[in-house]
């Protein structure tokens, strides 16, 4: 059996379905084709009882993120800022603070160099364009580097450096340690800079998507109706002068061209039967994904913010350093999110579901006091472990890999494009990205074959 068609596109996260929607309106005959038995990727969201829901996957968005903003106007759908309201909370050498801002309260040669790193990031990250990060004038040097030997010979105070590292692992979700620094500062330019990145009011995590962050993919799948084709796991794929062939499922399809919107591990799983560059082999080899969970406790009511908290968290110890208040817009339930980053997320997948509760549970008694044991429900989410993703946020870079590999992350070969958030120029690793660098594929192809 085969099918033929103008572009056949290979996941149905965000960037896949941007691009067939692009694709479908101009007039082109599309094909997505998704692994899983749901369209979003990366974005899933987990309905509850009582109307209540979870997003396991990515969750938030903010000022600049306009293709995301653009799309839910174009939906009805509405968005809500993330509570930051009171104090938040440092737990640090076994001993628990508050504070209001940005910066934790530090003694004051661990604020100033924790503070000069920032800003220091900040312009150096200003030094890249992230369409060609490998053209500044230090991407060779920066490339031979980590972002933790930098953090080394840029913070002598040890605390600085912590809390620094926190900060890194929340935004990669990879120890500083695995980053090319250069990789690092064109992340951060992306976003527009390492503030941003970290910040709830105004920043990467300023509003959630009501009804869950899945929502304006379930959107545009409606709108391409059956041009999806779910459960259908790509297993070999190859081109000649003409056309491309892709089979899955037990299906031939054939089509002009195909636009790959999957995360760099997942090529692996796919059979290239005619030739695929060594370079380009070698980029998906060397583009590893970050490592997280994501941990939910469900309680009658936010009861933290009596306290005074706004239940945000930065920690040293235990298993979730990072939390966040992801309760309703309404406040209906009080839902608590904790991160488990980079080597603590690979140590926590050898635990058992009850010690995994048991550990994040403890945490946040630690936290927030002993209400905190008591949850209505618990619930976490492996990426590690998740068979068409392997991993979460995103992939990102070690050295040297930018600079002798990076420039074929856009690069069509034959009639094979590279979509994904691993390929966007803005707001890589997040969903704004996965739009834009989805419809930029879409935008080459409609030239390319003609359409309106």
């Amino acid at each position: 059996m085969s099918d033929n068609y103008d572009v056949i596109v290979v996941g149905a996260g965000y960037s896949g379905l941007s691009a067939a929607r692009l694709l479908k309106d101009a007039g082109r005959n599309v094909l997505v084709l998704e692994a899983r038995d749901r369209v979003g990727g990366r974005v899933h969201t987990r309905h509850l009882e009582n109307g209540q829901y979870v997003d396991l996957g990515a969750q938030w968005i903010g000022p600049t993120q306009n293709r995301m903003y653009e799309m839910l106007k174009e939906f009805g759908i509405s968005a809500f800022k993330t509570h930051d309201q009171g104090k938040t909370i440092l737990h640090w050498s076994g001993r628990t603070k508050t504070y209001k801002g940005l910066i934790p309260p530090l003694p004051l040669p661990a604020l100033l160099s924790l503070n000069n790193a920032i800003k220091k990031m900040n312009r150096l990250s200003r030094m890249i364009d992230p369409a060609c990060p490998w053209n500044a004038g230090k991407a060779a040097y920066w490339d031979t580097i980590t972002l933790q030997a930098w953090m080394d010979r840029q913070m002598m105070n040890s605390k600085a450096r912590a809390l620094f590292s926190l900060a890194a692992q929340a935004i990669f979700a990879a120890h500083p340690a695995e980053i090319s620094m250069l990789f690092a500062l064109y992340y951060t330019r992306s976003g527009v800079d390492f503030e941003n990145l970290m910040n709830i009011r105004n920043g990467a995590q300023d509003e959630r998507i009501l009804g869950g962050a899945d929502l304006p993919a379930k959107k545009m799948a409606e709108i391409l109706g059956t041009n999806i084709r779910l459960s259908m796991p790509v297993e070999s794929v190859q081109q000649d002068d003409n056309e491309a062939t892709i089979t899955a499922g037990g299906h031939v399809f054939n089509a002009r061209k195909i636009i790959f919107a999957i995360p760099p591990p997942m090529f692996s799983k796919i059979r290239f039967n005619s030739p695929v560059s060594a370079e380009r082999k070698q980029l998906w080899q060397r583009m590893p994904m970050g490592a997280v969970w994501k941990c939910y406790a469900i309680y009658p009511a936010p009861f933290w913010r009596k306290k005074g908290l706004n239940g945000v968290v930065a920690s040293d110890s235990g298993y979730t350093r990072v939390v966040f208040d992801n309760s309703p817009y309404n406040s209906s339930r009080g839902i608590l999110m904790g991160f488990v980053l980079a080597d603590e997320a690979r140590a926590f997948s050898r635990l058992n579901e009850a010690e995994r509760k048991e550990a994040i549970l403890g945490s946040f008694a630690k936290y927030y006091g002993e209400e905190a044991l008591r949850p209505l429900q618990y619930i976490d989410q492996t990426w590690v472990e998740e068979e068409w993703s392997q991993g979460c946020y995103t992939a990102f870079m070690a050295p040297h890999t930018m600079t002798s590999l990076g420039k074929l992350l856009r690069v069509p070969e034959g009639h094979f494009h590279f979509a994904g958030t691993e390929t966007a120029e803005e707001w890589n690793g997040y969903m704004e990205g996965a739009v834009r660098a989805g419809e930029r594929e879409a935008r080459k192809l409609i030239e390319l074959l003609g359409g309106r």
